[in-house]
């Protein structure tokens, strides 16, 4: 099993601290977050690793790492780097964001996980948002779980509340199958769609897909997307006010509530 870190992007709302460095190179408790989730999936016994470089990839250097680089960061997104390292689908991979840290239970859980499409998913997000936001109805994003655990739609943002059953956290499974499954629909995808039509209902083109359209491409082509549940064991680096806020929680020790860092 391989492990995939899609590094890419440049992170503009942690600009205050990440001006010239890549996100997922934002240094929490003396380590930065990618450091912490190579260290994770070595723990866990995945050590062939690969990151998906794009803004100012001469900063993310680590030994004993395979590299790819998405040369069109500024006018993709999640979906292109995870192509980009497309010669690597020769195996079961774990995909997961740059600007996330996670618990190992929850690696341990996904790479159990036999499904083909399996993705991450937060029963418990509610005690998170709160402690982050300070409210629920802010930052959604829909997320619809039916018969057998399995996704039925996601990604559709400020949605009802009623259409989130969880939360989309950005670590996901693909079994071999499944990434050949993901090749098919983005070959067809590129085929069917011109470069300025929207493709799936973020309303973006294909080219700058989101990970939640891809999943949803897949669930209407009759694919099986596996909810994987989880009860918060994971944070998020987007803003530059949840850094300050998980800094502050980090030094209080109220992080804890939300996840054990190592």
């Amino acid at each position: 099993m391989k492990a995939l870190i899609l590094a890419a992007g440049q992170g503009t709302r942690l600009k205050k601290y990440t001006e010239d460095l890549p996100k997922g190179m934002l240094k929490f408790a003396g380590k930065t977050i990618i450091e912490r989730q190579i260290e994770t999936y070595r723990r866990c016994g995945i050590n062939d690793i690969i990151v998906v470089r794009g803004y100012a990839a001469d900063k993310i250097d680590y030994p004993g790492i395979k590299y790819y680089t998405n040369e069109d960061y500024m006018n993709t997104n999640m979906v292109e780097s995870l192509l980009a390292a497309k010669k690597e689908f020769d195996d079961d991979i774990i995909v997961s964001y740059s600007d996330i840290l996670f618990e190992e239970r929850l690696l341990k859980a996904m790479m159990d996980s036999k499904e083909d499409h399996g993705v991450a998913v937060d029963d418990k997000w509610k005690d998170y948002w709160t402690k982050r936001y300070g409210r629920i109805d802010f930052d959604t994003e829909s997320l619809v779980i039916g018969d057998g655990g399995y996704i039925s739609e996601l990604g559709l943002e400020d949605p009802p509340a009623e259409r989130i059953d969880a939360r989309y956290i950005g670590i996901l499974k693909f079994s071999q199958k499944g990434l050949a499954n993901i090749m098919k629909i983005m070959d067809d995808a590129y085929a069917k769609y011109d470069a300025e039509q929207p493709w799936q209902q973020s309303g973006k083109p294909v080219k700058k897909a989101y990970m939640t359209d891809l999943l949803n491409a897949l669930i209407q082509a009759g694919e099986p997307v596996k909810a994987i549940r989880f009860e918060n064991g994971w944070i998020e680096f987007d803003t530059n006010e949840d850094y300050e806020n998980a800094c502050g929680w980090l030094e209080d020790g109220s992080l804890k509530e939300i996840i054990n860092i190592v």
